[in-house]
Formats: structure tokens, sequence, C-alpha cells
């Protein structure tokens, strides 16, 4: 078990089984959060030099890390930290050292997966705009 996802309010503490785990209403995620206000695939959580870091899919109701949304960034969890995934909240618990293999300095906090607004719509469809 590489940490566990313990909800604030009650609740089963959620086990973190492999170093890569999608979270969603689908049955087909690791981790299925069975919520209306969760997306298919709302967000994913990775293990990465020790630490876990979680970006958003795209999701209807947004993804946060201590009260923060999760963006076009890869964010990280430290531990307790709390994660909200739409309106349900969940505190992080993990040993970086003992439960993943941390040595050295915490990896950068964010990471840019993609920047979205560095080109213009038509820019990125290959259209020119036209002169009047």
């Amino acid at each position: 078990m590489y940490g566990e996802l313990v909800p604030l309010g009650g609740g089963d503490p959620i086990p973190l089984l492999k170093k890569r785990l999608t979270i969603g209403r689908r049955e087909t995620c690791d981790i299925v959060l069975r919520f209306a206000n969760v997306s298919g695939q709302h967000c994913e959580l990775t293990a990465d030099d020790g630490y876990w870091f979680v970006s958003d899919k795209g999701s209807r109701n947004g993804t946060k890390v201590n009260g923060l949304r999760v963006a076009t960034m890869r964010k990280r969890l430290d531990p307790g930290d709390t994660l909200s995934v739409a309106k349900h909240k969940y505190e992080m618990r993990y040993s970086p050292v003992d439960d993943l293999g941390a040595c050295g300095p915490p990896p950068a906090e964010e990471e840019p997966i993609r920047d979205i607004l560095s080109q213009s719509l038509l820019d990125r469809a290959g259209l020119k705009r036209r002169k009047t």
C-alpha cells in the first residue's frame, strides 16, 4: 500500500494500491466514487519521486488541493493535504520515505501539463484571420 485517502467527516479509508490511480464515478476507475457530482473520470493520482500528484481530467465540478483548484497543472499532494473531488474531501495520508521511497527534496510543487492559452483558437486550428 502506498498510502490512503481518509474521508473527512467519516467513512472508511481508501487504500492507494497502485502508483497511478484514476478517480471517478465510472466502474472502470481504480477508485470509484458513486456521487452524482463526481465526473466519470474525475482526476488522476500519480506517485512520482516519492510524492503523490493529482491532475484533473476535465471534470465538471473540479478538483482542489487545500481549497485551491487544480486546473491545467499537476499539483503535489503532501501528507496531510486535503484533496477535494467535487465537494467530497479527503485527507492524504502517506509517508514519502516509507511508502514511496523518497530520497532528497520533494519535486517541484506544480508542473505544467499544457498551456491552452498560449495560442488563439484560430492559430491552434491552423486558420488565419481575414483582414477587412
